[in-house]
């Protein structure tokens, strides 16, 4: 339940205070690098303030990121392929991985793959229709970091969680998975 919204500036920081239904006050850098502050609607907005003044140099250091974050994300999306050269090189690689993992997919037939602009996510399984979904930007990060992506998605296809069987699948594949891992941070 959200409530009333007011725009604020303390410590050389502009923050919306939002009111509604919380324990304490909370403070968020978006990705945009705004400040947004929520609380409940009786804790006054001067100590609301303090907390947020008491905190800039965690603001500032989060914008910081959040600015850097989006210089390379811009980057980044000026060197991708367009959709269907990055369907085609997913489909390729998913093609390659496909014999290992023919009897754990839905009805043993190769999955649908899709290529989308994700930005929180790297892949996606979905059981239900068997689609293997894959971030656009994975499409221009190194060879092995895909590699892994694709292992990952298709051992979710027999095991549906991050359970310890999982990951024992996915280092069956590949022993080195954390290394890959590693390459998308």
């Amino acid at each position: 339940m959200a409530g009333k919204t007011d725009a604020r500036h303390v410590a050389g920081i502009d923050y919306t205070l939002t009111r509604r239904r919380v324990r304490n006050i909370n403070l968020r850098v978006r990705a945009d690098g705004s400040v947004a502050a929520s609380a409940a609607p009786r804790v006054p907005a001067t100590l609301v303030d303090a907390f947020v003044a008491s905190r800039a140099g965690w603001v500032r250091a989060a914008q910081d990121r959040a600015a850097r974050r989006a210089r390379w994300d811009a980057a980044a999306d000026a060197a991708l392929p367009d959709k269907a050269d990055a369907l085609a090189q997913m489909t390729a690689l998913c093609r390659a991985y496909y014999p290992q993992f023919a009897s754990t997919c839905p009805g043993g037939v190769f999955p649908r793959i899709a290529v989308r602009d994700m930005h929180t996510r790297w892949g996606s399984c979905s059981l239900k229709t068997g689609t293997l979904a894959f971030s656009r930007r994975l499409c221009v990060a190194p060879r092995p970091a895909q590699e892994y992506v694709v292992v990952h998605e298709f051992c979710h296809f027999a095991h549906p969680d991050h359970s310890p069987a999982f990951w024992a699948a996915v280092e069956a594949v590949l022993p080195d998975w954390r290394r890959r891992q590693q390459l998308l941070r």
